[in-house]
């Protein structure tokens, strides 16, 4: 039976606060993960979006528990899950509130397994199935997404692209998640499997109300599925806000380019310069600055925060009236929006 959507009042299901990773290489300490902060409510979809390199897969690893964090927090339903370490996580009754989709489906199964074996796992290992139950959850599943019972006898080799990303979408949804990361789900599928995978995803989570985090490099795919959009570069996260108006009036440069690349999105915005370096950067520089079409003296000096967050111009405490997690609250301010002046326009450069 389709849930009606829930609404975006109350506590979030997802608090991610101020969360950073670091790596140590030879050359210096890699940032990866740099102060990102964002909320999920209930029965909604957020979408991340970013270049590859800004630290999306990072980020994706450390929701779902696959990675330790180096500080900040990640507060699921009132459990901060950052305290758990990932060693263990996957022994914990936490490991079935999170559950991943992942980008290839052929590598992320068993060979050894069949699908129903596949599918039945979460149910015995994380929800505490017995047999008869977990068989009994596997038709149901299997039937939700679309895969012919008489296909869960067969191994991996003997399924295709479609079939195999119908299994790893059911095994995800067995164990019956809070939480559901789509981590670009068709990547690896033909374009013609692509779109009947995607409109599958949309009505399951539409009909079970699923809260969702949906990756992608796709903005038009991203523009239709998810509520809120979230902008990754370099590690930070530099736009959050709903969708429409992310897509209609983007606030920070960089999520202009991006938007730019939309055929029919208006003219092409092509970035030039060097991208920053994420070994040991400068907290002080804004890391997009390098490469910014609209960069103000002031962006070498002290780096843009969110509007909305903590010391941010409209926060609590800073003397405004938003909040964290408020949509007209959380979209990002670029120096010249903040400190004032007329933006230059950007170079458009046509394909």
């Amino acid at each position: 039976m389709s849930q009606p959507a829930a609404s975006a009042s109350g506590a979030p299901v997802l608090e991610v606060r101020d969360l950073v990773t670091t790596f140590d290489t030879d050359a210096g300490r890699l940032t990866a993960v740099d102060g990102v902060s964002f909320t999920v409510h209930r029965g909604r979809t957020l979408g991340l979006v970013g270049e590859s390199g800004c630290g999306k897969s990072t980020l994706v690893r450390l929701l779902a528990r696959l990675l330790d964090a180096s500080d900040g927090r990640i507060v699921f339903e009132g459990t901060d899950l950052a305290a758990l370490p990932a060693a263990t996580f996957a022994r914990r009754p936490e490991r079935a509130w999170v559950q991943m989709v992942f980008q290839d489906p052929t590598d992320s199964l068993n060979p050894r397994f069949t699908a129903r074996d596949t599918i039945r796992e979460p149910c015995t290992l994380l929800a505490g199935m017995g047999r008869k139950e977990a068989d009994a959850r596997v038709d149901e599943v299997a039937t939700q997404v679309g895969l012919p019972l008489a296909l869960l006898s067969r191994f991996p080799h003997q399924l295709s692209g479609g079939q195999k990303a119908r299994v790893g979408i059911a095994r995800a949804l067995a164990p019956r998640p809070r939480l559901l990361i789509l981590d670009e789900p068709t990547a690896a599928l033909d374009v013609s499997v692509q779109a009947v995978v995607l409109q599958l995803l949309d009505t399951l989570r539409r009909d079970l109300g699923l809260t969702t985090l949906f990756v992608s490099h796709d903005l038009n795919v991203v523009r239709l599925l998810t509520d809120r959009v979230a902008v990754m570069y370099l590690g930070r996260v530099v736009e959050v806000g709903d969708s429409a108006s992310v897509f209609a009036h983007a606030a920070h440069p960089y999520t202009r380019a991006l938007l730019s690349a939309i055929p029919g999105h208006g003219p092409r915005i092509r970035l030039v310069g060097e991208v920053a370096s994420p070994i040991d950067p400068p907290p002080q520089v804004c890391r997009f600055a390098s490469r910014c079409p609209a960069v103000h003296d002031r962006c070498s000096r002290e780096a843009p925060a969110l509007a909305g967050a903590p010391g941010a111009p409209g926060a609590p405490g800073a003397g405004g009236a938003g909040a964290l997690g408020a949509p007209a609250a959380h979209l990002a301010a670029c120096h010249v929006a903040r400190w004032g002046g007329a933006e230059p326009a950007a170079p458009a450069v046509a394909d």
